[in-house]
């Protein structure tokens, strides 16, 4: 049998907070039963953050409402306190905490240092945990090879955010190549520092691709054995935090990659290439995605 990938579709919530064209909160939901509908399993709907820092999240409430019953299968972000009572008012079971690995990145992207992150989230996941037993927890460690204010970050400084998310006992790892700059050794030497640390099943991997090298960064970890990564459908996306950077690898070129590799996604990948298509077209955005694109060729062909 292939061996079996895990994929987390994160376009509704970090493919759209870099689009200028704000969604409405029908579309948006419309966009993720059509992920639903083409095998994609596990999906990142909203953020619980800020209007006035995010505005295209300012309905994140409204979003929930919309999807009914299956919302609390969706993963929210949660930044704060604040969040996360909005959050579990609206039934979330699912939630993300967000970090990054440089300072100078988590003052801008949420006011505090790594260190007083770590204070809060230890605290936020004790409460999610006494009144969500059986609720899912991501840490996002983001910036894990550049920060674009500081530079080139240490891998054991990587693996000391993961150290402390792991002591937290959450769910899930992310860990973001956010300026999409890094090339597979690079990625390397922080997958070697993480593992020092950590279970290679508890990371997920988070590449963008600006300078196109994130296919090559998701075959590198590959081959360490990591079978878990983060995507984005269409390739929506990029930082508002992070001048420059681009979307996130597409879920439709990772998902062409990977069951060509003979890995075995569950996702038909002619229904993936016409999920993003409305929203694509309400941001003004053509296709990105060179997968997406030859699909939607075939099918018109």
């Amino acid at each position: 049998m292939k061996p079996e990938v895990r994929i987390v579709e994160v376009g509704p919530r970090d493919g759209l907070q870099n689009e200028k064209g704000v969604v409405p909160t029908s579309l948006k939901a419309d966009f993720i039963r059509a992920l639903w509908g083409s095998g994609v399993g596990e999906v990142e709907s909203t953020s619980f953050v800020s209007p006035k820092a995010v505005p295209q999240m300012a309905d994140a409430a409204e979003l929930i409402l919309d999807l009914g019953e299956r919302a609390a299968e969706t993963m929210v972000l949660v930044p704060n306190q604040r969040g996360l009572d909005r959050a579990l008012e609206c039934g979330a079971k699912r939630i993300a905490l967000f970090t990054a690995a440089s300072d100078a990145f988590a003052e801008k992207n949420i006011g505090m240092t790594v260190e007083q992150s770590l204070a809060v989230f230890r605290e936020l996941v004790a409460q999610f945990r006494a009144r969500v037993p059986n609720g899912y927890v991501r840490g996002y460690v983001s910036t894990v090879v550049e920060c674009p204010f500081t530079g080139w970050v240490m891998p054991e400084k990587v693996a000391k955010v993961v150290e402390a998310f792991s002591a937290m006992h959450v769910d899930d790892i992310s860990l973001g190549e956010t300026l999409g700059v890094a090339v597979p050794d690079e990625v390397a030497a922080v997958a070697r520092a993480v593992e020092r640390v950590a279970a290679v099943e508890s990371i997920t991997w988070h590449f963008h691709d600006t300078r196109g090298t994130a296919l090559a960064n998701v075959f590198a970890v590959l081959e360490r054995g990591y079978r878990s990564f983060d995507s984005s459908a269409g390739g929506l996306g990029g930082c508002p935090f992070a001048p420059g950077a681009g979307g996130n690898v597409a879920t439709e070129d990772l998902v062409y990659a990977l069951e060509r590799a003979g890995f075995r996604t569950g996702i038909d990948l002619t229904l993936l290439a016409r999920a993003s298509l409305p929203v694509l077209q309400a941001v003004g955005s053509p296709v990105r995605s060179r997968a997406q694109q030859a699909s939607l060729a075939s099918v018109c062909g």
